[in-house]
């Protein structure tokens, strides 16, 4: 599978700023992810202090070259970006080994 891995650090981001982020997921960026034709699937992560990334996997590698493209080409305007206020260390494609589903099965929610 196709992965990729944006990750901001937050190192200088001003305080407060893991829980506005992890507000714009839910208000905003899960909606438009959720559907999101080459997609398979997305996850958000952050270290409070550290990082925050989107990590993506997708169903083809023109979906993936796609994204990373668009992404990359408007990264220092990029929402998380703005909240943080400096641009992604890390654009990353990868490939994903493998994925499990637990006994308790998968979630998705804009907030957990």
């Amino acid at each position: 599978m196709l992965g990729l891995t944006v990750r901001w650090s937050l190192a200088d981001a001003p305080e407060g700023v893991e829980e506005q982020l992890a507000s714009y997921v839910a208000e905003t960026s899960h909606a438009r992810f959720t559907g999101m034709a080459g997609l398979r699937f997305k996850t958000w992560r952050q270290v409070p202090g550290e990082w925050f990334e989107g990590c993506y996997v997708f169903a083809t590698s023109e979906a993936r070259e796609d994204f990373q493209r668009t992404f990359t080409e408007g990264a220092d305007d990029a929402p998380g970006t703005r909240m943080i206020g400096s641009p992604p260390i890390l654009v990353e494609a990868c490939d994903v080994v493998a994925i499990a589903e637990g006994w308790d099965g998968f979630t998705a929610a804009p907030r957990l």
